[in-house]
């Protein structure tokens, strides 16, 4: 398997990428470029993490209430705090984090934080400097020092805390996600609505799957020579903390197969009465359609939360340009227009879920760096479930005969698009 995405302040980012790719699109074809050292990577790749029980989970939708939660935990840190982000804003909230972490340094707590070079580009480097005088292990991913090292990024979302609770999902640090997205919905401000109050999915854990998030971080911060962490109690004796099965999975361009990849459409074949999906990027590959038209065929009921909008036009046009097939199959697609949907959510047959941060696309299964959380409970999917629910009710449902009337120009971009799908 080898089917792309990172996001965020990323439009500019696909369009450099789709400018420089016209050269190296030759070189590009059925590969993916790989960082300086990703082959030795590849080669002490850890094995796929194994389910684990004893687990506790809590849902947290959007901004406010995530950060909130995450400054919270950090606050009460004694030992170590661990950030990996795909953006770190030195904005308000990037300033208040930056605060928090000085102070947790002079109480003693070892705190490391890895940001992406491409996703962090427009943040001074005044900001990350005054975290390393403060005492904070900063890391770099892959620095973009050359044209080949662009394309391979970390879009992995994971707060680590003392070892005991993690944070994951599609949530950066940045002021994009200041206010919630039921506001953004009332602001009825579509331009101010892609830079404020994204709709967007994240999960803290507590329990003994914390340590295979913790060893994600590790292996990132060995993988891109960053120096020796600071010694710290990071797998602290595990502890049951509710009844939740999990385990973690990850994407990595080292490596030859996507573990999400592979969970997630092995989950939509053997599905047998719903699979229920929530993606900020939808650009899927060939078998990724297949496997969905399949499952609406045989008679599961096979339902899409896209967004009808978003920072950079591309992705959404191409992966309308699948609509049609997916529709004419029984798939039922809808668009969230009133706030920019950002969520990378997955509820199959009432049991199986995913929080994470893989987009539905070429860019996360082939090209960039993913972590996900799949659970296996009934109770944590029902609650998944009903977040599904409430943004089906308040999206535009895909009509088909209404679609296939659309003007010519929307035909066109949806083709020039899908001309690019595999970098998008």
């Amino acid at each position: 398997m080898t089917p792309i995405r990172g996001r965020g302040r990323n439009s500019s980012f696909r369009f450099v990428s789709i400018a420089v790719s016209t050269v190296l699109l030759a070189a590009l074809q059925g590969c993916a470029l790989s960082p300086r050292n990703a082959d030795t990577a590849a080669q002490r790749a850890p094995p796929e993490n194994p389910f684990v029980s004893g687990n506790d989970a809590r849902l947290l939708v959007d901004g406010p209430r995530t950060h909130r939660a995450m400054f919270e935990a950090m606050s009460a840190a004694r030992d170590h705090i661990n950030i990996h982000t795909y953006i770190l804003d030195g904005g308000e909230l990037g300033e208040r984090l930056a605060q928090l972490l000085a102070a947790k340094v002079r109480d003693g707590v070892k705190v490391h934080v890895m940001y992406d070079s491409v996703g962090s580009i427009q943040t001074p480097k005044a900001y990350f400097q005054r975290l390393r005088d403060a005492g904070v292990a900063v890391c770099e991913f892959n620095p973009v020092r050359h044209i080949e090292s662009v394309n391979n990024r970390n879009h992995r979302k994971i707060t680590v805390v003392d070892g005991r609770v993690a944070f994951t999902g599609g949530i950066n640090i940045s002021e994009t996600y200041a206010s919630s997205s039921r506001r953004a919905r009332r602001s009825q401000d579509k331009e101010g609505d892609k830079k404020n109050g994204w709709r967007d999915t994240q999960v803290a854990v507590e329990g003994p799957v914390v340590a295979q998030f913790q060893r994600v971080f590790l292996d990132d911060w060995a993988l891109q020579d960053c120096g020796p962490w600071q010694e710290a109690h990071f797998f602290p004796r595990p502890e049951k903390r509710g009844n939740l099965v999990m385990r973690v999975v990850r994407g990595d361009p080292g490596r030859e197969t996507s573990e999400m990849y592979s969970e997630l459409l092995g989950r939509i074949s053997r599905a047998r009465s719903r699979v229920w999906l929530t993606f900020g990027y939808f650009v899927p590959d060939p078998q990724t359609k297949q496997t969905l038209i399949a499952a609406a065929r045989r008679g599961v009921d096979v339902e899409l939360v896209l967004p009808g909008f978003t920072d950079f036009w591309a992705p959404v046009y191409a992966g309308r340009s699948h609509y049609e097939e997916l529709l004419d199959a029984g798939v039922r697609i809808y668009e969230w227009h009133d706030a920019l949907m950002h969520a990378k959510s997955a509820v199959i047959d009432g049991v199986w879920s995913s929080v994470g941060s893989t987009n539905l696309d070429w860019r996360s299964f082939v090209h960039n760096y993913e972590a996900d959380l799949i659970v296996h409970d009934a109770a944590f999917a029902q609650a998944l479930e009903r977040r599904f629910q409430l943004d089906v009710a308040a999206s535009v449902p895909v009509d088909r005969a209404s679609f296939a009337k659309r003007p010519a120009g929307q035909k066109f971009k949806e083709w020039l698009a899908r001309q690019w799908e595999y970098l998008l």
